[in-house]
């Protein structure tokens, strides 16, 4: 695995970033793979930086996943957050929308300011996504570029795969943080779907912690998929998990199940 500390950027803060590439990845060869890009980059891997000591392990279930051959080998770029994580991961045009001016008060307490998540996902496009085309041997093409989240990392993979999806051909929502927007979000979100037609989204949600109050406004943005023309375990999924809490440890124990939608 790579490690770049303080990758440069002209949009936003600069912040750490890790590429890890599966076994038999080869420099010298001429095979390419997928990427996914997944947000909250130090605690993919097991690193001291993991929130709360624990990780995802995102690498042992991408390898296991690999060896009983239900994934293509991939690379997966972990960006870390940075204190304005909260600004950056929620979906700025949503949030600069009519609809959800009454939940302004209370996200700017909690977050310190306004979203600045377009800068990020211009930081991701347009900068980060351009150098690892360059440096490793991938695959850039949509069908082959995936992102995905947990938590307020959830709505701004959907944010991402919707504001640019002729770039990300697949988003996992893990967790989404619907909470942070309500229905409102959920409305003004369901607005911006990609075409089903060439994306693939995942969802999920436990009903334990900061999970249970999700189910309420997961339900309400199937419904939205629905008349999307997303067709439920084809395009698209969402998965519900029993006693699971909002936790690295919970995401950890399904993590194979978004990735293997994915990049089946």
């Amino acid at each position: 695995m790579d490690h770049f500390e303080n990758f440069y950027s002209k949009f936003v803060d600069f912040r750490n970033v890790d590429v890890w590439y599966p076994p038999g990845y080869e420099w010298e060869d001429n095979t390419r793979y997928p990427v996914l890009y997944m947000h909250d980059g130090q605690n993919l891997f097991d690193t001291p930086a993991s929130y709360g000591g624990e990780s995802w392990r995102v690498d042992q279930a991408v390898t296991r996943l690999i060896d009983e051959g239900k994934i293509r080998s991939a690379i997966v770029v972990g960006v870390w957050n940075s204190p304005l994580r909260w600004r950056e991961y929620l979906p700025q045009k949503p949030y600069e929308s009519p609809a959800l001016q009454k939940h302004h008060p209370l996200f700017l307490e909690r977050a310190g300011g306004p979203p600045i998540s377009d800068a990020y996902l211009k930081f991701l496009v347009e900068e980060l996504k351009p150098f690892i085309d360059s440096k490793y041997h991938t695959l850039p093409d949509r069908q082959n570029t995936f992102v995905m989240g947990s938590s307020m990392g959830g709505l701004i993979s959907l944010y991402a795969i919707s504001e640019y999806p002729g770039v990300f051909g697949g988003a996992g929502c893990i967790s989404t943080h619907w909470s942070a927007g309500g229905d409102e979000m959920v409305g003004e979100m369901a607005c911006r779907l990609p075409d089903p037609a060439t994306h693939k989204l995942y969802f999920d949600f436990g009903t334990e912690t900061l999970d249970k109050e999700y189910e309420p406004f997961q339900r309400r943005m199937d419904d939205h998929l629905r008349r999307a023309g997303y067709m439920e375990n084809k395009n698209w999924v969402t998965c519900k998990f029993e006693d699971a809490e909002h936790s690295e440890r919970s995401w950890r124990q399904r993590v194979h199940i978004p990735l293997e939608f994915l990049m089946g």
